[in-house]
């Protein structure tokens, strides 16, 4: 646990899926196959964040742009992670404006956030409980920015600078939403006795940026 509360996970997977891209950027669809394994899981929890329902449709389009543009990424895995969600997330702007739907506007200034530190047993609490689809929809329900923070940095695997870039925000900005939002999250699933999963598996790590 990061000095400002804010959790971090290292993916064990990123030398993999950085060795999986380049192959699949020399045309090798074996590899993109394990670039999209390794990758989905995470991107579609994000877009369900945002879309519902209508995750998996607007997954689809963006595994498309994705694989259109592969040449021109330039990473290596946590770098692709980061491409993609980028992708998926104006994929998923633009089927809200199909829809004729807003996300709600949220302004959030960066601030110093070490006066709203909390009991460290509460984002262990939040971070272990985010695998389940109960505690998903626990995090449809906070404020958007936050939402979105949480999503991209847990849910995807981004580190703040990664996610800052995607949203198009300051990372202090997103350290701070994700602050706020994984607080609100682990009371929420305090007072609906949402079960914990296991432990954090060895490889993970909650160390700051």
């Amino acid at each position: 646990m990061g000095q400002r509360g804010e959790p971090r996970r290292t993916h064990a997977s990123d030398g993999e899926l950085g060795a999986a891209v380049a192959r699949a950027q020399q045309g090798d669809e074996d590899a993109f196959a394990v670039a999209y394994r390794i990758v989905h899981p995470g991107l579609l929890g994000y877009l369900r964040g945002l879309v519902g329902e209508d995750a998996e449709d607007v997954a689809s389009d963006a595994w498309l742009e994705i694989a259109r543009d592969l040449a021109r990424f330039d990473g290596d895995g946590a770098g692709f992670r980061g491409w993609t969600a980028a992708i998926a997330r104006h994929r998923a702007l633009d089927h809200l404006r199909r829809r004729r739907v807003r996300p709600r506007a949220a302004a959030l200034d960066e601030e110093d956030v070490l006066g709203l530190a909390g009991p460290l047993d509460t984002y262990e609490q939040a971070l272990e409980s985010l695998s389940t689809a109960r505690a998903l929809g626990l995090v449809r329900t906070l404020p958007p920015d936050q939402a979105e923070a949480v999503l991209l940095r847990v849910v995807v695997g981004l580190d703040a600078p990664a996610a800052a870039r995607v949203l198009g925000k300051r990372p202090g900005a997103v350290r701070t939403a994700a602050y706020r939002g994984l607080k609100r999250l682990a009371e929420r699933l305090a007072a609906t006795g949402a079960p914990q999963d296991e432990p954090r598996r060895p490889g993970e790590s909650a160390e700051p940026e």
